[in-house]
């Protein structure tokens, strides 16, 4: 059963890791795909071109999430392609880690620009056309450490924490008109970002996890698959930690 068969979802930041993921889930869903890239552009084109063929419409828009005009912008062009937004994934997200007494101004500001401000903009940028179809669900990406904190990532913690509380903000707001709004916090998930690390450390990640293995960008896809859809219907204002047991 294809649970997402013609909806028209936003992802941002999907020409890589758990953004990827999310796409090709949802398009095997039958999703319609609009998606944004910072820089990577031949793996999105490629993307574009794999998720076009399985029989749904999708298309890469290069795009700055951080940037306030650049959303707006994105929404009336997707709304001009596609004809409507049922679902916003805000997914864009970078690191600059480095412990507090080495992390520069510019270091904490770009993260909380990318991170944070990207899912202000968003959400902004959507909510006229949810308002105005009384439907809608939006998903932030967080992370465990926007939960617990984590040594050497003061700045990545804070913008995570800042979109658990931006998240349940918008869900009171917009609840009343059917648009629900959720966070998922993934833990340790194995993309080319975590290949970059040595095997020891890897290792060492996975036995302090309780499923005793990292997560991958399908884990993630497929918690974001039921609170994009209707099995979610009831579901709003909650953060789903998609960690295998990291935070129990």
């Amino acid at each position: 059963m294809k649970i997402l068969e013609g909806k028209i979802v936003i992802i941002t930041g999907a020409s890589r890791g758990i953004g990827m993921g999310i796409a090709r889930i949802f398009a095997e869903h039958g999703a319609n795909v609009a998606f944004t890239y910072s820089s990577s552009e031949a793996p999105a084109l490629e993307l574009e071109k794999e998720l076009n063929s399985i029989g749904v419409k999708a298309k890469a828009y290069k795009s700055n999430a951080a940037s306030f005009k650049d959303s707006e912008d994105l929404i009336a062009k997707v709304l001009e392609d596609f004809g409507g937004i049922d679902v916003l994934i805000n997914n864009a997200g970078i690191t600059k880690d480095k412990l507090l007494m080495r992390m520069g101004e510019d270091d904490f500001d770009k993260v909380i620009e990318i991170n944070l401000k990207s899912v202000f903009n968003m959400t902004k940028a959507v909510q006229r056309t949810m308002l105005k179809q009384r439907k809608g669900s939006i998903i932030n990406m967080s992370s465990v450490v926007g939960v617990k904190g984590n040594a050497g990532q003061a700045n990545y913690a804070a913008s995570k924490a800042g979109i658990l509380g931006f998240t349940k903000s918008v869900a009171l707001e917009l609840g009343s008109r059917n648009i629900r709004c959720n966070a998922i916090a993934p833990g340790f998930i194995e993309t080319e970002m975590t290949d970059k690390l040595d095997e020891e450390t890897v290792q060492g990640w996975r036995e302090a996890i309780p499923l005793k293995r990292g997560g991958t960008p399908e884990d993630v896809a497929n918690a974001c698959l039921f609170l994009a859809s209707d099995l979610s219907a009831y579901v709003t204002g909650q953060v789903l930690n998609v960690d295998g047991g990291m935070l129990t």
